[in-house]
């Protein structure tokens, strides 16, 4: 009986010790989401016609809620917040968290510390769709769809190529996501190739290196229903990612459908990474570098690295976006800020990796 109470007692304080961790955790994740909503609030406000914090609050809570203020704002104010500035923040929140949650998700999943949401080859096929639809002059909502139909597209030929070969290894998997990357980039050098360099060249390597600059509130609408479904249903399954980074083997021992899983959380992993191409273009180094910051902040354990990357992301993109906006006379495309920022921070992580393994 003495033995039996040890081992209680044990079990009561592991979970105790357990509990007190998540619980610190889970503040951690709540701090950085009110880190967010005040970058949010400041960045509305920052601009060539700057506004007051407080008067962007009274503005959106004037517009945006049942409150009816007095109105101590020009109508130009109003017009800068939320008819300019809201919908591209509103986006960036979006795509940033979009494109962390993919990436750590992708890289809890096959088990490498190097892949990004583009794995499959969705980025180099969207950026053929949009580069297509600026040559035939569509307007801005074709090109977004064709990015989105042709990034899709490319997915699905690289889902295809392992069913041709019988092998539905990860390896295989990534090997097709390559090929189909350096084909669509083959294709997308013509593309520029046969381009007007003096009207339609600019735009496309301007689109290949993403910006918010023509993100509108029915645009921002159109993608975010699919965003927010695909990021509910992956936070839903993060402990079944937990689960699938250990093995297949290991995953089956514990009772989860590993093939329904896997396929399930590509498939939202590859429909975020879509619409947030689709939405600003293609941004690199963020599905890259955040999940990796967010394991730094709070650990491996997927329950609460995926809400941890997707918060910093999007903290991350809004920063971004405010600094393209503001560094110089015109904008400037968030690919060359992120790549700025994301190498000589991934070599200060690959620092930390270094000590941290040779202190082990």
């Amino acid at each position: 009986m003495t033995v039996v109470r040890i081992l209680r007692r044990t079990t009561a304080e592991e979970r105790a010790v357990v509990s007190r961790a998540n619980g610190r955790k889970n503040a951690v994740i709540f701090a950085f989401v009110l880190m967010l909503a005040v970058a949010f609030i400041v960045c509305l406000g920052l601009g060539r016609f700057s506004v007051p914090a407080l008067q962007t609050l009274r503005i959106m809570a004037s517009r945006l809620t049942p409150l009816n203020l007095e109105a101590t704002w020009s109508d130009k104010m109003e017009s800068v917040i939320l008819s300019v500035r809201l919908p591209r923040l509103v986006g960036a929140v979006l795509v940033g968290a979009a494109l962390a949650l993919s990436g750590a998700t992708y890289q809890s999943l096959f088990k490498n510390p190097l892949v990004s949401p583009d794995l499959l080859g969705i980025s180099s096929g969207a950026c053929v769709g949009a580069a297509f639809a600026i040559l035939l002059d569509f307007p801005y909502p074709l090109i977004q769809l064709s990015a989105l139909g042709m990034g899709l597209f490319t997915v699905f030929l690289t889902t295809l190529i392992p069913k041709l070969f019988r092998n539905k290894s990860s390896l295989m998997l990534v090997l097709s996501g390559v090929i189909m990357s350096g084909f669509m980039s083959a294709i997308l050098g013509i593309a520029k190739y046969v381009a007007d360099p003096e009207d339609h060249l600019a735009s496309i390597v301007y689109w290949m290196m993403g910006a918010f600059s023509n993100a509108r509130l029915k645009n921002v609408l159109l993608v975010s229903p699919p965003m927010l479904v695909s990021m509910t249903v992956l936070l839903l399954l993060r402990w079944r990612i937990n689960l699938l980074s250990l093995g297949d083997a290991e995953a089956k021992s514990l009772g989860v459908n590993v093939k329904r899983a896997r396929a399930l959380t590509i498939l939202c992993s590859t429909v975020l990474t879509a619409c947030a191409v689709c939405l600003c273009g293609t941004i690199g180094w963020l599905g890259l570098i955040v999940p990796h910051l967010g394991r730094l902040v709070i650990g491996q354990d997927n329950r609460h690295l995926l809400p941890m990357s997707a918060v910093l992301g999007a903290l991350f993109l809004v920063i971004v976006d405010t600094l393209a906006r503001n560094l110089t006379g015109s904008e400037i495309p968030l690919s060359i800020i992120t790549g700025a920022l994301g190498a000589p921070l991934f070599v200060w992580l690959l620092g930390r990796q270094k000590a941290r393994i040779g202190d082990g």
